[in-house]
This record gives C-alpha cells, sequence and structure tokens, in this order.
C-alpha cells in the first residue's frame, strides 16, 4: 500500500558521492521520518542527514552536526554530538535475550532495541512476558561504545490484547496517550450550566426555540456544529451555523487547554479516536446532541438570491438541536428516497428540518458557483474506510464521495469560516489563520510537458498555469473530466499545490479563492478553531488589546508551528492505520484477480487503486515484463526499452492480489498468468 518501496529491475541513472568539500558546525533538531531517512532542523534550514550520519542520536533530539558540502549537491548532514535528549519514555515489546531483557520499541524511528539488565527487578514486579507491551523508561542512552539500557514503568497489555500493529503507528507518529490527572479532573468538574449562562450572559442569544440540526457521518460520536436555514421575504437566504463553545468550557491556559495545546487536534484511526478534550467535553457538555440545551457560538449569514453575502452577525449562544441526522439520511431525503415525516425530530419538526435542509441545499449549489466564478478550485476525491468488526478485525470498505449532503454542510461551514476570518483579519485580530499560498512556479513548470502531450494545454492557458491562475488550473481539470487523462491531470496538479498551514496572520486561501480564512467550525478536535474563538468573543466584546489576547499573540508563531506539524502527523497516523487495515483485510483475498486503474508510477512499479475498495497496492516493475524500464519522471511513466509499452497513471489494468505486509500497510501486486 505505502509508496517508497524500491525493487529490483528498474534502471538507475544518475551518479552518486563525489570529492568532500568543506564542512560547517551547526545545531538543530533531528527528525526521523521513517528507518533510515532523517533530516536535521536548524536556523540555517533543513538538511538530510548522510548515510549512517545518525549515529547514536535519536528522534527529536537536539543535535550539533557537521554539514558536508559535495560538488553540485546540497549539504548533508553528520551528527557530531547529541546536546539534550528529547525521549525518555516509550512504548515497546518485551522479549527474551539472553540473560538480557529486550524492549523493541514500537516507535520504529527510534530505530534501536533497548536493553533490561539481569539485576533489574521490574519485568519479574510488573508480571511481564515475552511479547507483552510495556512502557520503560531509559536510564543510559546508547553511545558508540554502549548499547542503550532501560527500566520498565508499566506492563501495558499482551500481543493477544492489543493491536500492536495500530499500537505502533500511534508511537511512530508521536500520539498522545492518557489525559493527565489535572485535565480530566478539571472537566468532571465542569457544569451543565446553560441556563446559568444565560442569565449571567445577557449579551448571549438565546435561540434554543430557533431550528437547527446536526448532519455528520453515521458512525459520528462529537457533534460539533449545527446548522439551520430559512428563505427571506426579499428572495435571499438565512444561514445559520452553531458550534460548540468549547472557551467557556476551556480557559486560557488552565490544565484543560494546556493539554489542548500540547495534542493540538484530535487524531482519527481506523479503529479509535485519540481526542484533543476529554470525553466530558467531547462526548458530552460540548456535543451538540439532539434535544438537549447547548451552548454555542453561532454565525447568522444573510445571501442574496445569488447565494453572495449581504451581511452577517455572530454572537455565542444558546440553542437546542432539533434532530440528529446522518448523510445518508439526508441524501436520500432530497432525493426522494426518504420523507420529511420519516426523519427522525423533535416535537413534529420533520416538515421544517426537511424545508431547511432543502434550503440549504440550493445554498450549497449557489455558494458552490460563487466559489467557481471566484476561482476556487476543487478536486476530486474518495474515501475509503475500512469497516471493522467488535474484536478489530477488518470486514469490508466503505467508499466515500462528495454528496449533495455533504457538499450542504461543507458550504455552510465554509461560509461561517470566511466571514469570522474576514471580521478578525479587519480588526487585525491575534488569530490562526488558515493559509493556502499560490503553487511556486518551479512546481507547475513540471506540470506542463505531460499536460500538453495530454492534449490540455494550448499556449493561452500554458501562460496561465504558469501564471500559477486558478482559473487556468480549474480550465484544465475540466478539460481533462471523464477522459483518460483526467487522473493524471488531476494528480500532476494536485502534487503542485502548497500544503495548507496555520500562520499568526491572513493572506488568504487560494484553493478557496478566500480572502480571508480561518478554522472556526471544529474546535473540539482543533486547537487553531479555539484561539479563532477566543479572538472572535474578544472583539465582539472590545477586549482585543486585553492581557489575554496580548498574551495570545505572542505564543500565536510558535503554536501556529506546532499546530501545523500536528495536524500532519494526526493525517499521516490515520491514513497508515487505514493501510494496515485494508493490508489485512486483502490477505485474506490472496490470488484474486482485481480491476483498477493506475495512480502512481516510480522507478520501482506503478501504483493501482482497485475499483471496489479503492484499495491501492504496488504493481513493481519486475512484474511488467522481461525487459529494462526507463522511468520518466516530467510524465510519470515507465517505458519498456524493447517493447515501448508505457506504463502511466489512468492505465486501465487487471491485477492479482500477490501478497501483503500488514505491518507496513502494503499490499503487492501481479499481472495475471
Amino acid at each position: 500500500m505505502g509508496r517508497g518501496r524500491p525493487h529490483r529491475g528498474s534502471r538507475r541513472r544518475g551518479r552518486t558521492g563525489g570529492p568532500r568539500g568543506r564542512s560547517q558546525t551547526v545545531t538543530g533538531t533531528l527528525v526521523v521520518t521513517r528507518p533510515g531517512a532523517a533530516r536535521v532542523e536548524t536556523p540555517e534550514g533543513s538538511f538530510d542527514l548522510m548515510r549512517h550520519g545518525q549515529r547514536e542520536a535519536m528522534n527529536g533530539d537536539e543535535v550539533e552536526v557537521a554539514l558536508v558540502e559535495r560538488h553540485g549537491q546540497a549539504p548533508r548532514a553528520v551528527v557530531r554530538s547529541v546536546l539534550s535528549r528529547a525521549v525518555e519514555t516509550f512504548l515497546g515489546r518485551f522479549e527474551d535475550a539472553g540473560p538480557l531483557g529486550a524492549v523493541v520499541p514500537l516507535d520504529a524511528r527510534l530505530g534501536r532495541d533497548f536493553f533490561v539488565v539481569p539485576e533489574d527487578p521490574t519485568p519479574e514486579r510488573l508480571g511481564v512476558r515475552p511479547g507483552d507491551v510495556v512502557v520503560a523508561r531509559i536510564t543510559e542512552y546508547p553511545t558508540r561504545r554502549s548499547a542503550a539500557v532501560v527500566t520498565l514503568d508499566r506492563r501495558v497489555g499482551s500481543s493477544d490484547e492489543l493491536d500492536l500493529n495500530v499500537e505502533s503507528v500511534i508511537a511512530s507518529f508521536g500520539l498522545p496517550g492518557d489525559f493527565p490527572a489535572s485535565a480530566l479532573e478539571e472537566a468532571e468538574g465542569l457544569a451543565d450550566d446553560v441556563a446559568a449562562t444565560l442569565a449571567a450572559e445577557p449579551a448571549r442569544w438565546d435561540l434554543r426555540d430557533g431550528l437547527c440540526v446536526t448532519v455528520d457521518p453515521a458512525d459520528a460520536r462529537d457533534f460539533d456544529d449545527a446548522v439551520g436555514a430559512r428563505r427571506l421575504e426579499d428572495g435571499g437566504f438565512e444561514v445559520s451555523v452553531h458550534i460548540a463553545d468549547v472557551t467557556h468550557y476551556v480557559a486560557q491556559d488552565d490544565p484543560l487547554d494546556n493539554e489542548a495545546k500540547r495534542r493540538t487536534c484530535s487524531a482519527y484511526l481506523v479503529d479509535r479516536v485519540i481526542p484533543m478534550l476529554p470525553e466530558r467535553l467531547s462526548n458530552d457538555l460540548c456535543s451538540l446532541r439532539p434535544r438537549e440545551d447547548r451552548l454555542a457560538v453561532s454565525v447568522v449569514v444573510r445571501l442574496d438570491g445569488r447565494g453572495r453575502v449581504t451581511g452577517f452577525r455572530a454572537r455565542p449562544s444558546a440553542i437546542r438541536s432539533a434532530a440528529r441526522l446522518s448523510y445518508d439520511e439526508v441524501d436520500a431525503l432530497l432525493e426522494g428516497r426518504l420523507s420529511a415525516g420519516e426523519l427522525p425530530c423533535e416535537g413534529g419538526r420533520s416538515t421544517d428540518v426537511a424545508e431547511a435542509l432543502r434550503v440549504l441545499d440550493e445554498v450549497r449549489a449557489l455558494r458552490e458557483r460563487v466559489r467557481r466564478d471566484r476561482g476556487a478550485i476543487d478536486f476530486e476525491t474518495v474515501e475509503a474506510k475500512v469497516r471493522l468488526d467488535e474484536r478489530g478485525r477488518p470486514t469490508d470498505v466503505t467508499v466515500r464521495r462528495r454528496t449533495r449532503a455533504t457538499g450542504l454542510i461543507e458550504e455552510a461551514m465554509l461560509l461561517a469560516n470566511e466571514c469570522v476570518a474576514s471580521l478578525l483579519s479587519e480588526a487585525e485580530a491575534p488569530a490562526a489563520y488558515r493559509a493556502h499560498e499560490r503553487p511556486a512556479p518551479e512546481d507547475l513548470r513540471a506540470c506542463v510537458q505531460p499536460l500538453q502531450e495530454l492534449g490540455l494545454l494550448d499556449r493561452e492557458l500554458t501562460a496561465g498555469l504558469l501564471a500559477g491562475d486558478p482559473f487556468a488550473i480549474r480550465d484544465v481539470l475540466d478539460g481533462a473530466r471523464g477522459t483518460d487523462g483526467a487522473l493524471l491531470a488531476s494528480a500532476l496538479l494536485l502534487r503542485a499545490q502548497r500544503r495548507a498551514v496555520y500562520l499568526p496572520y491572513n493572506v488568504g486561501h487560494y484553493a478557496l479563492g478566500a480572502p480571508a480564512y480561518c478554522h472556526f467550525t471544529s474546535p473540539i478536535r482543533r486547537y487553531p478553531d479555539v484561539l479563532v474563538h477566543r479572538a472572535l468573543k474578544a472583539r465582539l466584546s472590545g477586549t482585543l488589546e486585553g492581557r489575554a489576547m496580548r498574551a495570545q499573540a505572542q505564543a500565536l508563531p510558535q503554536l501556529c508551528r506546532t499546530c501545523s506539524e500536528r495536524e500532519r502527523a494526526a493525517d499521516a497516523a490515520g491514513r497508515a492505520s487505514q493501510k494496515i487495515k485494508m493490508a489485512e483485510l486483502f490477505s485474506e483475498r490472496i490470488g484474486e484477480r482485481l480491476s483498477g486503474v493506475v495512480t502512481g508510477c516510480e522507478r520501482y512499479g506503478v501504483f493501482v487503486m482497485l475499483d471496489d475498495t479503492c484499495a491501492e497496492g504496488l504493481l513493481p516493475v519486475r512484474e511488467l515484463g522481461d525487459e529494462w524500464f526507463a522511468y520518466d519522471e516530467a510524465r510519470m511513466t515507465l517505458t519498456g526499452e524493447a517493447s515501448g509499452e508505457v506504463w502511466g497513471l489512468g492505465r486501465r489494468v487487471t491485477v492479482v492480489v500477490d501478497d501483503v505486509n500488514v505491518a507496513r500497510g502494503q499490499i503487492d501486486f501481479a499481472l495475471p498468468a
């Protein structure tokens, strides 16, 4: 499943090595991305480590490195010494090693085994057996002359009780464990005080008699947004978006806030959620459950008959959701497969709820047109999720695509986010803005040749593409839709995009075509939304110059960096856990013939996505034929030098499931005999 697996059989070109030049010494943080691949982040920039250059250093350590320059190549680093250690304890699997005990880290980035000396009593005292997962504490760090030594703090469980592959993902991506006692105690002490809060805060809207509903996946557990809508007499619309008022319960720099800052986001794995906030908040006080009074922050937006914003208001509120609906139910209603009377609504309000959903669907279509007219780029994506039984074993796969129901919620959230961001940006409020910058010219230039070969670029479109004109990019995608080149065009242009990040200032959002954008709609699971809620409340109350906002402004640059980094780690962990269970599912399908399409190309083979499950696996170059295959990075193709056969993105293919590596989440394919 995962990419980056070299296989024999492809021709490698270019030289490595060269005469050693000058070196300089710098300090920085070691970042291990996977075993054998690491870089050091320094004030002077980021530098890849040379082979065997890591030495005794471990992921996260502060290190002193020598930067070695080679002719025609970027400098690479070699660790000279470790200045401070980042890892003190870790999860690992206990094993016998002769007279010693050994702990194999579940975090593969640690890259070595650790030993328990014979005189250490902790294995016996804790009742640890070979194969058990333990929390190990490092007592002696590795050196060039000695191995690392640990003692055992706690037995977590046996390999039969735990899914070690998923536990390894959690450890390898540095996801947090249990909440500290101080945060849990604070959460349990919070009161469900809607009525008292309304009495104490005269400016808070009481919207409990208004109509709103939550719409989420059928398996969702935390409901942090509710929506409502109505038609206006002037032919326009009013859309209301209500977001859980997390900052009413989570005070700045209290234990709950400090733990949320450390986590920065919830991680959604194949078999569990690792939440940013304790369950008392995420699944209770801040979950907008139907028929229960809840505190919220509401944005009420007015739009004209063409879907353009004519005004909006925002304020803390109290709401009462009329129904908890799934995307499937809303799609069925909009498509006429479900009647209004069949909606699970409170107090006979199903007709009103159905009308609100139809209005939201109408607004969705209008807002999509508005965003398109201003240059927004929508890439077609699908999401495959492995379903598990009660024992955590994979049973099948659900493939989620954008529907009218998901679209109407997405457009409502985009609308609220843009309105809040515009208000904060105008006030120069200290908040975490969601930034997506224009693609780099060199990344766009790499798309030109293959897109021209597909017949998707003329001279005018090429000029627009190279200038980063979003309309040109969208025209290319539109021109490719429904053709054999659709997949390649989408892959190329998506790869050219910069990654969205959090910044302490507003630079707009390129792909959305939004002059100002932030994340406001998920404060249960994203810390940047918490920062935005605090800034919005300060703006509404006139306290932007107060001590709390001054402190937030000072911390923002580092918080934005940390939130961006942890978001990437949580997303990657979620994908890795899905791949593990997908590989486990396909371990029962060895030898099956399946159809798919080529979605990626590397020197060592092509990646094929299967039609029915969207599972992706590698068809190694050795399976393509008994000849040399030349790799063209620009065109993303492999071409047989004798046959001239070309393997590229979008090619339809029938494959056989050949092998799986569950621990790595990898599936290998072969061509049918």
